[in-house]
């Protein structure tokens, strides 16, 4: 087994060299949301909502309403002409209840508690000027609350995860089927909606435990037992599909046997995110980036944390983070390999060729295609030290830095030190001009 990549004192190309630690949450922080370039909420297993200023680290609101833990969020402004564009958030608990909230004034809106089971998701179609809880039902609203339509019981599983997809519609992942429903205005001239399911999707031989649309023509599901599967977001089809890439030992064309003794987490894939060229993979402990268009994993790094991987995020930069159950943040880089004898990816990744045997023309076209596609890895470039327990997410700020939450019930916001540094002698340089104890010379 290979070990995990150590990082030492010296981390010239990580900036976050300065911390902010938030209190206020007394259990597991499990979500944060962005609301606009520099507030957020955090909220988890407390039941509590917090809104905080990214820049300064400033408690801005508690927010109290629900009595179990919270287990979905999402941000959901209005985008009324005739009115100041008004911040809000919808909040799901296990309490059987939605609520929504006022960022600007920390005001509850509004309280839904009409539900049979937890809402387990929620999703915000802006277009459409509705969202969509998702649970043992699938629930259409308007911004004023109002049930618009929803279907029948599902399962008792129920849907854990929803994503947006073109012409009205919306994939929904119930246990190891994904389910396509649309849309469909009502023709009586009313704000109604109906919702219908168009399609089941049975391709998964497990639960699907990760879902990202990449753009309006493709998305991605992955399962627990490391099958990903690319989908045509307009007629649902697959893509391309592969389940055996975390072992490089098997065959192309020979189906894995899932050993019982080989713990599901190792191949489970936790998250997904994505850039329009690649899908980004958090693998059990590893991160794979696998090219939508050459249909093949292009760097991976097996081991990149002690323990599962819980969240994987792109920056724009060519820059990766990465957070895990053992509190660690990571930083990496996707570089280009020099193009000496390159060493090829192992067969077992996400390999294509489980479709049936390629011509022996296709096979040499695929075969100069490869040797002629740069190969890349992934260098650890940076590992940010501070929780004390398993990071369950961030957040990405831009120039005002990085928010982590944690089991430690913790907040932290990672700082660029040198731009903080600056800040601080400029506003200093500012303050004794004002005073006038500066004397120009």
């Amino acid at each position: 087994k290979s070990s995990v990549q150590t990082i030492g004192e010296e981390q010239i190309q990580n900036p976050y060299t300065e911390l902010l630690v938030l209190k206020g949450h007394q259990d597991i922080v499990r979500f944060l949301v962005q609301i606009d370039d520099c507030r957020f909420a955090s909220a988890g297993d407390d039941g509590i909502i917090f809104l905080w200023n990214a820049q300064t680290g400033e408690k801005l609101f508690e927010l109290h309403g629900h009595t179990h833990k919270i287990t979905a969020i999402a941000p959901f402004s209005s985008s009324d002409a005739s009115e100041e564009k008004k911040h809000l958030i919808l909040t799901a608990s296990a309490d059987r209840t939605v609520i929504v909230w006022d960022c600007t004034s920390g005001r509850q809106v509004q309280k839904v508690s009409c539900f049979h089971s937890t809402v387990k998701c929620l999703t915000v179609l802006q277009r459409l000027d509705v969202w969509l809880s998702g649970g043992s039902d699938l629930c259409v609203w308007n911004r004023k609350l109002d049930l618009l339509c929803k279907t029948s019981h599902l399962t008792d599983a129920g849907i854990s995860a929803l994503v947006e997809l073109p012409k009205n519609c919306v994939a929904a992942t119930v246990g190891k089927e994904l389910v396509i429903f649309r849309l469909i205005a009502s023709n009586d001239g009313s704000e109604g909606w109906n919702v219908l399911e168009v399609k089941r999707l049975v391709d998964h031989q497990d639960n699907i435990l990760s879902l990202v649309s990449v753009n309006d023509l493709t998305f991605v599901t992955g399962s627990h037992v490391g099958e990903l599967i690319v989908w045509d977001a307009l007629d649902w089809t697959k893509q391309a599909c592969e389940c055996n890439f975390w072992d490089s030992s098997v065959p192309p064309d020979v189906q894995p046997e899932i050993k019982l003794s080989q713990s599901p987490n190792e191949t489970s894939v936790q998250h997904l995110t994505s850039d329009d060229e690649c899908v980004f993979a958090a693998v059990g402990k590893g991160i794979y980036v696998y090219n939508l268009q050459m249909k093949r994993v292009i760097a991976c790094q097996r081991t990149a944390h002690d323990s599962s991987v819980l969240h994987i995020e792109k920056l724009p930069n060519r820059q990766l983070i990465s957070c895990s159950e053992d509190g660690s943040v990571r930083i990496w880089e996707l570089r280009e390999k020099q193009q000496l004898p390159a060493e090829p990816v192992p067969t077992g990744f996400f390999n294509m060729w489980g479709f049936g045997r390629a011509n022996k023309q296709a096979n040499q076209a695929a075969k100069k295609m490869q040797d002629n596609t740069p190969m890349y890895f992934l260098e650890l470039v940076g590992d940010l030290i501070g929780h004390s327990s398993a990071v369950q997410m961030f957040l990405y700020f831009g120039e005002l830095g990085l928010a982590t939450c944690s089991a430690d019930h913790l907040i932290i916001l990672w700082k660029d030190g040198e731009r903080e540094s600056r800040l601080r002698s400029l506003t200093l340089f500012q303050k004794l001009a004002q005073n006038g104890d500066l004397q120009l010379k």
